[in-house]
């Protein structure tokens, strides 16, 4: 019997990685001669980094960079050095987080650390980027990024602009003369699960600015900076689009990857199921498993575990999921390619107890047992 797993982090407990590990324990109590194939899964957003580089046997790297407030932060990505890939999330620089509730103010907060981050990757040797861009407390449009692999958003002086979206009311000039070598060998896939454009009523500054700490005459400022930003770069790049959905998408982080550094920026789930190159263990296994740290009507509408469903439904696969806990309107899943779910926990208890990760372990490696010895007597 050959059996694949694909199962998301049960965060605060187990990770993706761990999970599987799990999963497979209990198969192998039931079936010993089974072959068993544990895949990383995630969605592009947290808990992405670790699940692909500890399943692609990548390493993680420690780097101080610029913060969003330009105090200096220590951030960690992925390596696998294999592929020259480097897995990053841009919120471990330039994340919301990162900022206390009280000094949230987009004018300010700045990607440059995101940029610093992806230097070092290149100088690491890694020409393949995957990069998660969601939870940015900045919006920028990108330029702290850009600045830091060596492009100049120049003032009337000659000058570059100062950090954060202020820097944008400033600009007069895009200088490319300067920018990191070996820049354009480099690929970049953008997890991105947003469609906005970059300004107007639906951009990054009138959605999202307010979280960020923006007030109303902040986001008309915000908004009209990069809208003078977007007309600016399209003068020296002709493809530039701040239509394009996806371009507001991280205080518009989403117009620098698309207009200056090629990138392509797709679902978080299709690019992890692409990397981790999960179709092509599915095709002829016997059976599929996935599952995520609870199960509920929010899973069914496109979380990692539906990725995974759908794409062993091409194969006519069955799935099987399992969950930390599953609410009344989990049933939507089985409309999504989930066969059958179970939560795991086996008795009473508190939810600090049930999060325990040995307790986390235990429980899916006896329900797993259980479920695979009934389908060993169908």
């Amino acid at each position: 019997m050959k059996i694949v797993i694909a199962i998301d982090s049960l965060k605060g407990s187990l990770s993706s990685i761990e999970a599987g590990e799990a999963i497979k324990a209990g198969i192998e109590h039931v079936y010993d001669d089974a072959k068993v194939i544990v895949s990383p899964l995630a969605d592009g957003g947290e808990g992405t980094v670790e699940a692909l580089t500890e399943g692609m046997d990548g390493n993680m790297r420690s780097l101080e960079v610029t913060g969003p407030l330009g105090t200096r932060v220590v951030c960690q990505y992925g390596i696998i050095t294999e592929t020259k890939t480097a897995v990053i999330e841009m919120a471990s620089a330039a994340g919301i987080t990162l900022v206390a509730p009280d000094q949230r103010n987009p004018l300010l907060t700045t990607t440059y650390g995101v940029g610093e981050i992806i230097a070092d990757a290149i100088t690491m040797g890694c020409r393949h980027f995957i990069i998660g861009i969601g939870g940015s407390a900045t919006n920028d449009g990108g330029i702290g990024m850009l600045q830091a692999l060596g492009y100049r958003f120049l003032d009337k002086y000659g000058n570059q602009v100062t950090y954060g979206a202020q820097g944008l009311e400033q600009l007069v000039e895009i200088d490319d003369s300067g920018v990191v070598s070996s820049l354009n060998e480099c690929t970049f896939k953008i997890a991105c699960d947003v469609n906005n454009p970059l300004c107007g009523k639906l951009g990054s500054s009138a959605v999202y600015g307010p979280q960020k700490g923006a007030t109303a005459e902040m986001i008309k400022k915000m908004d009209k900076g990069l809208n003078d930003y977007a007309k600016l770069a399209k003068l020296k790049y002709p493809n530039a689009d701040p239509e394009l959905p996806g371009t507001g998408a991280a205080g518009g982080l989403g117009f620098a990857f698309l207009t200056f550094l090629n990138a392509q920026l797709e679902s978080g789930i299709k690019i992890v199921l692409e990397e981790t190159r999960l179709e092509e263990y599915i095709k002829d296994t016997d059976i599929v498993i996935t599952g995520e740290g609870r199960l509920d009507f929010q899973t069914a509408m496109g979380k990692a575990p539906i990725g995974v469903a759908k794409l062993a439904k091409k194969y006519h696969k069955p799935v099987i999921a399992f969950a930390g806990s599953v609410t009344a309107d989990a049933n939507e899943c089985n409309h999504q390619g989930i066969d059958a779910y179970f939560p795991i926990v086996r008795g009473v208890t508190t939810l600090e107890e049930a999060m325990e990760s040995s307790n986390a372990k235990n429980n899916l490696i006896a329900t797993v047992e259980q479920v695979f010895r009934l389908w060993k007597i169908k």
